[in-house]
C-alpha cells in the first residue's frame, strides 16, 4: 500500500473536505482519502504504485493549489 501526503494551501469552508474528498476517490485505484481540515492535508492509499501526479492535477482542477507532496 501506498501513502501519498499532499499539503494544500488553507482550507477555507468545510465544503471543501467533501469537494475534495469526493473528486480524488473518483480516480481509479484509490483506496483511502481523509481531509484533514485544520491543518490542510490530504492524506490518500492506494493498493498500487500510484502516480501523486494524478491526484495533484485533480485537486488543481477543483481549484486548490498543492503546496507540498510526501510519498511513503
Amino acid at each position: 500500500m501506498k501513502e501519498i501526503i499532499i499539503q494544500l494551501e488553507t482550507l477555507t469552508c468545510p465544503s471543501c473536505i467533501k469537494r475534495i474528498e469526493k473528486g480524488i476517490k473518483g480516480l481509479k485505484d484509490i483506496d483511502q482519502v481523509v481531509v484533514l481540515f485544520n491543518s490542510s492535508r490530504v492524506k490518500v492509499k492506494t493498493l498500487i504504485n500510484y502516480d501523486s501526479n494524478l491526484i495533484v492535477n485533480k485537486i488543481n482542477n477543483l481549484g486548490y493549489q498543492v503546496l507540498n507532496v510526501k510519498e511513503n
